[in-house]
């Protein structure tokens, strides 16, 4: 979509929260992003560049919860491809594939970095 990526933001934005507000427990409800993304002939998913950016951002709350900011929970946006209000069913933000057509479920490749991160509680960077 063409917005500007800044992991570090979220590091410098949560620890300013921490700053100001304290120890309140922060969770992170919507944190993703949109990429053209294809169901190749084997019904995968390929999103390397949604994959770097999930492992771009955990960098970040590993730094966060090393310095010390309470960050109890993160949601990635989202689970499934769905409807974006203002661009209809033309961007995808999911983990999952959605074919709207037939309602088919397919995990891309972002969705198994994922479960490998909490399997293995954690990843090298």
């Amino acid at each position: 979509m063409d917005w500007n990526v800044y992991p570090d933001g979220l590091h410098k934005v949560l620890t300013w929260v921490r700053e100001e507000y304290g120890d309140t427990p922060i969770y992170i409800t919507e944190n993703g992003a949109c990429y053209e993304d294809e169901l190749t002939s084997d019904k995968r998913v390929h999103d390397a560049k949604r994959t770097e950016y999930f492992k771009k951002h955990f960098i970040q709350l590993h730094r966060l919860i090393e310095s010390g900011v309470p960050l109890k929970g993160y949601f990635a946006w989202s689970l499934l491809d769905n409807f974006e209000w203002a661009e209809g069913y033309r961007k995808r933000f999911g983990i999952v594939y959605t074919n709207y057509a037939t309602l088919e479920r397919h995990p891309k490749d972002s969705y198994f970095f994922i479960q490998k991160v909490i399997a293995d509680r954690g990843f090298d960077a």
